[in-house]
Protein backbone atom coordinates (compact mmCIF):
# COMPACT_ATOMS: atom_id res chain seq x y z
CA UNK A 1 0.00 0.00 0.00
CA UNK A 2 1.39 3.19 -0.56
CA UNK A 3 0.55 6.51 1.14
CA UNK A 4 -1.64 9.49 -0.47
CA UNK A 5 1.50 11.35 -1.58
CA UNK A 6 3.19 8.84 -3.69
CA UNK A 7 2.60 8.83 -7.40
CA UNK A 8 3.19 5.51 -10.10
CA UNK A 9 5.17 6.67 -13.19
CA UNK A 10 5.29 4.13 -16.12
CA UNK A 11 7.52 4.00 -18.53
CA UNK A 12 6.86 1.69 -21.95
CA UNK A 13 10.14 1.05 -23.70
CA UNK A 14 9.74 -0.83 -27.20
CA UNK A 15 13.18 -2.76 -28.28
CA UNK A 16 14.34 -3.94 -30.67
CA UNK A 17 14.73 -7.91 -29.36
CA UNK A 18 14.02 -9.65 -26.32
CA UNK A 19 17.10 -8.55 -24.68
CA UNK A 20 17.22 -5.47 -22.03
CA UNK A 21 20.63 -3.90 -23.30
CA UNK A 22 19.17 -3.93 -27.48
CA UNK A 23 18.30 -0.52 -28.41
CA UNK A 24 14.57 1.34 -27.92
CA UNK A 25 12.69 1.82 -31.25
CA UNK A 26 9.42 3.27 -29.44
CA UNK A 27 8.49 4.38 -26.47
CA UNK A 28 5.58 6.14 -24.18
CA UNK A 29 5.64 7.92 -20.44
CA UNK A 30 2.82 8.10 -18.57
CA UNK A 31 3.20 10.26 -15.23
CA UNK A 32 0.74 9.71 -12.59
CA UNK A 33 1.91 12.89 -10.35
CA UNK A 34 0.15 15.07 -13.18
CA UNK A 35 3.55 17.12 -13.29
CA UNK A 36 4.50 16.27 -16.92
CA UNK A 37 2.41 15.63 -19.91
CA UNK A 38 3.72 13.45 -22.52
CA UNK A 39 1.80 12.79 -26.06
CA UNK A 40 3.56 10.52 -29.10
CA UNK A 41 5.82 12.28 -31.41
CA UNK A 42 6.82 14.79 -28.75
CA UNK A 43 10.52 13.93 -28.66
CA UNK A 44 12.70 12.84 -31.41
CA UNK A 45 14.84 10.88 -28.75
CA UNK A 46 13.77 7.93 -26.51
CA UNK A 47 14.57 8.56 -22.52
CA UNK A 48 17.00 5.67 -22.48
CA UNK A 49 19.17 4.10 -24.76
CA UNK A 50 17.91 0.19 -23.57
CA UNK A 51 15.87 -0.78 -21.31
CA UNK A 52 19.29 -1.52 -19.24
CA UNK A 53 19.90 2.22 -18.36
CA UNK A 54 16.31 2.50 -17.35
CA UNK A 55 17.11 0.27 -14.81
CA UNK A 56 20.14 2.12 -13.76
CA UNK A 57 18.22 4.95 -13.56
CA UNK A 58 16.01 3.36 -10.90
CA UNK A 59 12.93 2.17 -12.98
CA UNK A 60 11.17 -0.93 -11.91
CA UNK A 61 10.56 -3.60 -14.58
CA UNK A 62 7.30 -4.80 -13.79
CA UNK A 63 5.82 -6.95 -16.78
CA UNK A 64 7.85 -7.92 -20.35
CA UNK A 65 5.80 -9.54 -23.44
CA UNK A 66 5.98 -13.03 -23.86
CA UNK A 67 8.24 -14.59 -26.40
CA UNK A 68 5.67 -15.89 -29.20
CA UNK A 69 6.49 -17.74 -32.05
CA UNK A 70 5.30 -16.16 -34.84
CA UNK A 71 3.75 -18.67 -38.14
CA UNK A 72 6.07 -18.73 -40.67
CA UNK A 73 5.40 -16.07 -43.46
CA UNK A 74 4.63 -13.24 -40.34
CA UNK A 75 8.18 -12.56 -40.16
CA UNK A 76 7.58 -9.23 -41.66
CA UNK A 77 4.12 -7.83 -40.43
CA UNK A 78 4.65 -4.54 -39.16
CA UNK A 79 0.97 -4.73 -37.11
CA UNK A 80 3.01 -4.28 -33.24
CA UNK A 81 5.63 -4.04 -31.55
CA UNK A 82 6.76 -7.26 -30.03
CA UNK A 83 9.71 -6.48 -27.70
CA UNK A 84 7.46 -4.59 -25.02
CA UNK A 85 8.48 -3.64 -21.27
CA UNK A 86 7.28 -1.75 -18.61
CA UNK A 87 8.84 0.01 -16.03
CA UNK A 88 7.53 1.80 -13.28
CA UNK A 89 9.17 4.39 -10.56
CA UNK A 90 6.92 5.38 -7.43
CA UNK A 91 7.60 9.20 -6.71
CA UNK A 92 6.48 11.39 -3.99
CA UNK A 93 4.50 14.08 -5.08
CA UNK A 94 6.42 16.88 -3.20
CA UNK A 95 9.64 15.36 -5.22
CA UNK A 96 8.31 15.64 -8.40
CA UNK A 97 7.18 19.23 -7.91
CA UNK A 98 10.61 20.28 -7.08
CA UNK A 99 11.98 18.66 -10.25
CA UNK A 100 9.56 20.29 -12.34
CA UNK A 101 9.83 23.89 -10.70
CA UNK A 102 13.86 22.94 -11.23
CA UNK A 103 13.73 22.60 -15.10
Amino acid sequence: MTDSNTRQQVLVLYLATSALDTHVVGWANYDGTGQNFHMAGDNDTPPYKNGLDALVDGWRLIQASPLITHVPGNEYRTDYLKYEFFFEKMVSLADSSAETTNE
